[in-house]
């Protein structure tokens, strides 16, 4: 091809990227010359909003630590960088107060804002999408009638080439539109109303399913848990995957509605999913969430004894460090420390969430109601790769039955990701 002929096809290649900045600007620009919405609503109509809006965990997205409720700022990490929760108030500027109902639903249910730009898929619409209309409609008229946050968004830090947000339609192409396939079996009531309130509102796959290296949720294996999203993986909440660690309906309720249980206490992120949406939700709406996990069916909860182990360097590293709250043998004190007789983070399979625990800690927890847990110190700077693994291997074999020793590599890992 002559230099001529390639001067031609990179002046049609740079008109055609001006012409499309100039669309995204003039649809910027147009989008915000609209008027803001007056929504009227009726109090029953605002409160229906409001505890869809708490099923939907929306400030658990959009409402900060110590910020004004729902104006954004919650930073949302993955694999491709940092994503921030945006202004959802009814601010004209930088909220949602220019957003027609119409506007918000195509938003929810396919990840487009009202100025045409891509929305990051942290933004759950792969699962709102299938989300009844007279439900947005209920969660916008709630948002629109709270107090506007004049709160500018903060700037998302993801890394090229993820940044580019036109390769989104690809994404979505490929993604947005899966066949779902249930986590569980049922076909009562009960399980139709928690397939709805966990695969579409709660969108619980969003964090508990595995993840393909785009960043797509693994639809062949749903709720089988990630380590994809944050320092603490998801566990496996499938069926099999909560008896195997001695789940059952009775135990899932109440840590869902109190954030404490016999198996687990809630922390990090999900501390904030009981804390702002799952204790909020009625009894039977909690209910119909444990009915869907499990199955109309449910698998027997797997019950271990406790084994007996001979002493070792796991063991006297658990008296010197953890009995003094945990007590000597794992039981437990109430409101202090949790027992590890039947923790679920023993019990799993995969030692990551034990190993995270002793090697940062916990913080402070504290919990809807009256419950609470005192910190817990980490032990990265008192303990080595191979001697926080022979603690974890103790407590797996003496409380959880996991016979598989923990590998030092595993800890020296989770240790370089602090």
């Amino acid at each position: 091809m002559t230099r001529v002929g390639w001067k031609r096809i990179f002046a049609w290649l740079l008109l055609i990227v001006v012409a499309v900045l100039l669309i995204g600007w003039i649809s910027r620009w147009w989008s915000n010359r609209g008027p803001v919405q007056k929504v009227q609503a009726t109090p029953a109509q605002i409160e229906r909003g409001r505890y869809l809006a708490d099923a939907a965990d929306c400030a658990g997205c959009h409402t900060a630590h110590g910020g004004a409720p729902l104006a954004g700022g919650v930073p949302l990490h993955s694999p491709f960088g940092t994503i921030h929760g945006t202004n959802i108030t009814p601010d004209g500027e930088h909220g949602i107060g220019r957003y027609t109902a119409d506007d918000f639903f195509h938003a929810l249910t396919h990840g487009e804002a009202r100025d045409g730009h891509q929305l990051y898929p942290a933004m759950p619409y792969v699962s709102y999408r299938t989300i009844s209309r007279a439900d947005s409609d209920a969660i916008y008229a709630f948002v629109m009638n709270q107090p506007a946050a004049n709160v500018p968004n903060r700037k998302n830090g993801v890394r090229f080439p993820a940044n580019i947000r036109t390769a989104l339609h690809g994404w979505n192409l490929l993604f947005a539109h899966p066949q779902v396939r249930s986590a569980s079996q049922g076909s009562s009531a009960e399980w139709k109303r928690g397939h709805y309130l966990v695969e579409t509102l709660g969108h619980c796959g969003e964090c508990h399913s595995p993840r393909g290296l785009l960043g797509q949720i693994d639809r062949d294996r749903p709720m089988a848990g990630s380590t994809k999203l944050g320092r603490f993986a998801a566990p496996d909440i499938t069926p099999q995957g909560l008896a195997a660690r001695g789940w059952d309906a009775a135990s899932l309720q109440q840590y869902l509605a109190t954030g404490v249980s016999a198996q687990a206490v809630a922390s990090d992120e999900m501390l904030r999913v009981v804390d702002l949406s799952t204790s909020r939700l009625r009894r039977e709406d909690v209910h119909a969430i444990a009915v869907y996990l499990l199955g109309d069916a449910p698998l027997p909860p797997k019950t271990v004894a406790r084994a007996a182990t001979t002493a070792g360097p796991g063991q006297r590293h658990y008296l010197d460090l953890c009995s003094g709250c945990h007590g000597r043998d794992g039981e437990g004190v109430p409101n202090v420390a949790v027992s590890l007789r039947r923790n679920t983070a023993v019990h799993d399979s995969n030692p990551h969430n034990l190993i995270v625990a002793i090697l940062d800690g916990l913080p402070v927890h504290d919990f809807p109601g009256i419950a609470r847990m005192q910190d817990m110190p980490g032990f990265a700077d008192d303990l080595d790769d191979a001697q926080v693994a022979a603690l974890a291997t103790w407590l797996r074999q003496r409380h959880g039955a996991q016979a598989t020793a923990v590998d030092a590599s595993a800890v020296a890992e989770l240790r370089k990701q602090r």
